[in-house]
């Protein structure tokens, strides 16, 4: 937005935002227009120097969510109200001490409200720029993602076998596992793999050195190669019971993240953050959040008193991920109610997001689609539940909704019938889990708070 004296503008080379009137209002519109928030429309309706007259300038495309006001999207803000019953009966009800909640509908964020606190201790109030642990949504929100693009390049055939991409697995009860299966939790995989109950006193110390190398969480290193000398072997070693059937298990996308780290030759935190976050300008995913994170942003999961003997914070909940340094291919993601937004839009968008391809539509399609014969899941994705009784993810979803939960409290769905995304972060797992926000049916409710509101308009 321009300022000052008009015969200034002559002498400015770079590009320039005009708008008629200086207000609160046109410099936030101004601001979203910058980023592709919302469309630049028009041009000059009057001549306003020598150079710039009347009918010149550009238009430009919506490319990024935008920031706006329910009646944006054909919403009344007063149906959305009980987001905040809801919410506020999940703190009384000790479910989660905090929690923020997000919904964009027709790429627009029309609700982004934080609640709650960091602790029941009062000590540090919720806000929307917080950074939550987001545990299992880290199996869509980084893994399925590599793996999809990596499907798109022809480099991953999901038809093909764990002995073509892992050598470990040619000699194992697990060699003609396909890539499919794994994606689907039909591979008869055991859910996960023993931890912290197994590691013995001489596996870890309170200081970091060449010896002890992989940190845990404060004071609690664990020693060089442990991942490879227990845990890869007791993952390959494991029974292999229940193939064909749906058991859903970690240890499919521990070996999704071998498959994908052989395939790039890079640490899927690093493949995700390069060919997804920094491209898709998230401000705050990652694996590893206190590298650039203070702790005051990240909200503490859970308080260990008997193995880590600490307060997580910025330290992935999930013990197998905390064993493998907090990167997994199932759990070790964190992030903002923004991010994760950010993230899923793209994927609502079929691929695209800020004028950047980062999937063709026909990957996105057959990923976020049902796949399994004997259960509702994509390659993936969970999915909308066909069975009527569950309300899965809620009563009102579509059939093609799909997104994933985390164990920590959180969730992503994308409603592609109504144009919706909907997140729910919390930490119900502080101080230790409760099981009180699923009994509740907190993260359901307050979706079918927003169905309502659109089925009743404006």
């Amino acid at each position: 937005m321009v300022t000052g004296k008009l015969s200034l503008i002559d002498e400015v080379t770079a590009p320039i935002l005009y708008a008629e009137r200086e207000s609160a209002i046109a410099a936030y519109y101004s601001a979203q227009a910058i980023f592709g928030g919302v469309a630049v429309t028009q041009k000059l309706a009057t001549s306003i120097t020598q150079r710039y007259r009347s009918g010149m300038g550009s238009t430009t495309e919506k490319t990024r969510l935008q920031y706006t006001v329910p009646e944006a999207a054909g919403i009344n803000t007063n149906n959305l109200q009980d987001i905040d019953k809801i919410a506020k009966e999940a703190m009384n009800a000790h479910a989660t001490p905090g929690c923020v909640v997000l919904v964009a509908k027709d790429g627009k964020v029309i609700f982004n409200k934080a609640y709650g606190y960091h602790t029941y201790s009062a000590d540090a109030p919720d806000k929307i720029t917080d950074i939550f642990d987001l545990a299992s949504m880290t199996k869509t929100s980084a893994t399925t993602i590599a793996a999809m693009k990596l499907y798109e390049e022809g480099k991953l055939n999901i038809d093909s076998t764990m002995a073509y991409y892992l050598p470990l697995a040619r000699n194992s009860n697990k060699a003609n596992i396909q890539v499919r299966e794994l994606l689907m939790h039909q591979a008869g995989l055991i859910p996960d793999i023993s931890t912290f109950g197994v590691i013995k006193p001489t596996d870890h110390t309170v200081d970091s050195s060449a010896a002890f190398p992989v940190k845990v969480n404060n004071n609690y290193f664990l020693r060089k190669d442990y991942y490879k000398d227990i845990m890869l072997p007791a993952m390959y070693y494991s029974a292999v019971r229940t193939r064909g059937q749906y058991v859903y298990s970690d240890v499919g996308m521990l070996f999704m993240q071998q498959i994908i780290e052989g395939i790039t030759q890079t640490p899927i935190n690093v493949y995700t953050q390069q060919q997804f976050y920094n491209r898709l300008s998230m401000q705050t995913a990652d694996f590893l959040p206190l590298y650039r994170f203070p702790e005051s942003q990240i909200i503490p999961s859970e308080v260990d008193p008997v193995y880590r003997k600490s307060e997580l914070v910025g330290y992935v909940n999930d013990p197998t991920a905390a064993l493998m340094g907090g990167v997994a291919g199932h759990a070790g993601l964190f992030g903002s109610a923004n991010d994760v937004a950010i993230l899923y839009q793209m994927l609502l968008n079929k691929g695209s997001y800020g004028g950047d391809i980062f999937l063709k539509p026909q990957t996105v399609e057959l990923f976020t689609s049902k796949q399994s014969p004997i259960s509702r899941r994509g390659y993936g994705f969970d999915m909308w539940d066909p069975i009527a009784e569950r309300k899965y993810p809620s009563e009102m979803a579509s059939p093609q909704t799909y997104g994933h939960t985390g164990y920590t409290g959180t969730c992503v769905w994308v409603d592609p019938k109504n144009n919706l995304v909907y997140v729910f972060l919390s930490n119900r797992t502080y101080p230790t889990v409760s099981s009180r926000l699923g009994s509740l049916n907190i993260r359901p409710r307050i979706q079918d708070v927003v169905y309502k509101a659109i089925a009743k308009g404006l």
